[in-house]
């Protein structure tokens, strides 16, 4: 998308009924998907308020009318359910402000999509796990997204990125890949290649089971990393979850599984020395016992059981994304060095490994935290 000039964002701005006099407007936190400013109104009597504006990418998501149906049937649902618990709607959802017509977003004259949304105060997102309990925290926020959306029709929601966690079309999309080889590097990553020809079952399993109705659809949030929990400044607790772009029918099984990929890892998603990379034990338990606290008994029996699968797949998953998108001249990822995709794909397969020899363990973890 072309960058945002200042003249667009003025249209923007008046396209929402905001309260009071601007006085600035900040280019604001760590996304690469939208743009997104923060922008800051005087009220008089020392009174200010704070807002999120954002351009949606419509590049990534070809239909923003329908994201933002998602998000407005979403953060409502939560807002009457949050009242119900005697919690504080206005910090523990995102709260959409509607554009001078009425509708959930502005449509500016260059076609571009704008939403706001009233800002969260006194709460921080961090980009990586400074301490242990910001992950424990995240895991109680995204289990409870799970507890207080359990009842909500997810077949409704429309699907924003087609196909987004069917691991079994990824195999058949890699598969292409292989076969099409059209940057003519398929004969140097043979043995990468091979493993994820030797997982086509993890790639089914999880697919396999929904489809037979063996466990449910349900909302999920496809994008369960930390920097995605405003965690409260004076408790330390997780009180919201946020980006919700690519809120869709889904796996409750998947959300916790990219969790685990992202946050238990011991290196860096694209650490070149393979001897780092592991999956800690003491993080998937700690994680583990935030979520399943967190979805205060809304899973069914047989998700809990399936955990580690949802680790082991989501990782899987991601390494045959970056694997694709390796063989694929590097369309999707953005990389900043040469074999970039491929140093990814491999600590993602290392991960897989390491999970499959502790494989024992991780349904101990999870059996006696469920029996708990």
């Amino acid at each position: 998308m072309e960058p945002v000039t200042h003249q667009q964002k003025n249209e923007a701005i008046a396209g929402f009924p905001f309260e009071g006099i601007l006085v600035s407007e900040n280019p604001y936190g760590s996304g690469h998907i939208n743009d997104t400013f923060l922008l800051v109104f005087d009220l008089g009597d020392d009174e200010e308020v704070k807002v999120i504006l954002q351009r949606m990418n419509k590049d990534v998501f070809a239909d923003p009318e329908a994201l933002m149906e998602n998000i407005v049937g979403v953060t409502s649902y939560l807002r009457k359910k949050i009242e119900e618990n005697g919690g504080d709607p206005d910090r523990e959802t995102l709260n959409v402000i509607p554009a001078g017509d009425g509708k959930s977003y502005y449509k500016d004259s260059q076609g571009d999509y704008w939403r706001a949304y009233k800002f969260i105060t006194d709460a921080t997102s961090y980009d990586k796990v400074e301490k242990p309990e910001d992950f424990y925290q995240s895991a109680v926020a995204f289990g409870n997204f799970q507890c207080l959306l359990a009842d909500y029709p997810a077949h409704e929601l429309h699907e924003t990125i087609k196909d987004f966690h069917n691991t079994k079309a990824r195999f058949q999309a890699f598969k292409k890949a292989v076969e099409e080889d059209v940057m003519g590097r398929a004969a140097s990553v043979k043995k990468e290649i091979d493993f994820v020809l030797q997982h086509e079952d993890v790639a089914d399993y999880l697919c396999d089971l929904l489809e037979k109705k063996e466990i449910p659809l349900r909302v999920t949030h496809n994008d369960t990393k930390l920097n995605n929990i405003m965690i409260d400044d004076k408790t330390g607790k997780g009180i919201c979850v946020i980006d919700l772009d690519t809120v869709m029918p889904g796996l409750a099984i998947h959300d916790f599984g990219d969790s685990i990929r992202f946050g238990a890892s011991t290196a860096a998603e694209d650490e070149q020395d393979l001897s780092k990379v592991s999956c800690s034990m003491e993080l998937f338990e700690l994680y583990t016992r935030g979520f399943i606290e967190g979805c205060a008994g809304k899973l069914t029996d047989r998700e809990i059981e399936l955990l580690p699968m949802g680790a082991k797949t989501m990782t899987f998953e991601c390494g045959m994304r970056f694997l694709t998108d390796y063989l694929q001249g590097d369309t999707y990822f953005k990389i900043h060095r040469e074999g970039h995709n491929l140093d990814r794909c491999r600590t993602q397969f290392k991960l897989v490994e390491d999970m499959e020899n502790k494989w024992y363990t991780m349904n101990e973890i999870v059996k006696k935290l469920k029996d708990n």
